[in-house]
């Protein structure tokens, strides 16, 4: 029978809140030894997802995007835009100042895994948050979950 992602996922998964310090959360993951923790509001509502990917931009520093100077105008070469979330991420002290929140992926326990990791491939995303019909979150799929189901069902 085919699995679901409720047969997989880590349930009760850790959590934070967008108000919580950004030292708190590094210190989970690293403790933890996990990649990225769900953020939720009072409700225990899905609002972000803060990842390794998100606490990079704290090492590696925000690059100014390229621009040419014509006539006394200032014609940027990229979106500045990304250039001011960028370095509003590198300078964040909480976790809702660096957090991923737009365009966030989830996924139902109900679903089959495989429509799941198929999902997780084409989006290149390590951790699908994993919600009920109210929109609170009730557990996480990982990689790591779906190659311990393929492990468990080889023997």
């Amino acid at each position: 029978m085919p699995k679901t992602v409720a047969d997989v996922m880590s349930r009760d998964p850790i959590s934070v809140r967008p108000e919580t310090p950004l030292q708190e959360a590094i210190k989970i993951m690293a403790q933890r030894r996990i990649s990225g923790l769900p953020v939720v509001d009072q409700a225990g509502k899905l609002v972000g997802v803060i990842s390794e990917t998100d606490l990079m931009w704290r090492e590696t520093g925000v690059t100014p995007p390229a621009y040419i100077m014509i006539l006394d105008s200032v014609i940027y070469l990229e979106n500045p835009a990304r250039y001011d979330r960028d370095l509003h991420k590198a300078l964040g002290q909480t976790v809702g100042e660096v957090m991923t929140k737009d365009s966030l992926i989830t996924t139902e326990p109900d679903q089959p895994l495989q429509k799941a990791a198929q999902l997780m491939h084409d989006k290149n995303i390590r951790r699908l948050p994993v919600i009920d019909d109210a929109g609170q979150i009730i557990g996480i799929l990982t990689r790591g979950d779906i190659i311990r189901a393929m492990a468990a069902s080889q023997d």
